[in-house]
């Protein structure tokens, strides 16, 4: 009778451990990756770190974020030539914030780069008031600057 407990004992065994190992749901392991809406619906990933200027070559930068990135922005694209989209001019809105308009006239925000702008430091002196410059969290935004246009 031995033989016939151990077998009787393995497939009691395989019984019960069969409806556990059918639980596994292998489709939910993992969420899927994020969608960026800002760039078309695509899916995001992990962008490589930005190459930062180095500080070898004896000029000084320094990095322009938030407010003071958006101020640079506007001060370099509001008398741009008469091109349209990004590239085109940027005006400041009566609630401070930056924007241009589309080929249909469409008032499109402007965001500043999540890295920052490196900029050379005699440029940006002017910016040093402003939330954002040299990555700081203080400062003021642009919300006192007198606005270009009606939005």
């Amino acid at each position: 009778m031995q033989p016939a407990r151990a077998i009787s004992l393995m497939l009691i065994t395989a019984i019960a451990t069969a409806p556990m190992a059918s639980c596994k749901d292998d489709s939910r392991s993992a969420p899927p990756p994020a969608v960026d809406d800002t760039r078309g619906g695509v899916a995001a990933r992990e962008l490589p770190a930005p190459d930062r200027p180095r500080l070898s070559t004896g000029k000084k930068v320094v990095i322009l974020a938030g407010a003071a990135a958006l101020y640079y922005l506007y001060k370099h694209h509001k008398n741009a030539a008469q091109k349209e989209g990004a590239e085109g001019q940027y005006y400041l809105s009566k609630n401070g914030r930056v924007y241009y308009r589309d080929a249909e006239h469409r008032a499109h925000w402007v965001t500043p780069p999540p890295g920052g702008i490196a900029v050379p430091e005699s440029e940006a002196a002017e910016y040093r008031g402003f939330q954002g410059y040299d990555n700081s969290t203080t400062g003021r935004d642009l919300s006192g600057l007198a606005p270009d246009s009606e939005i």
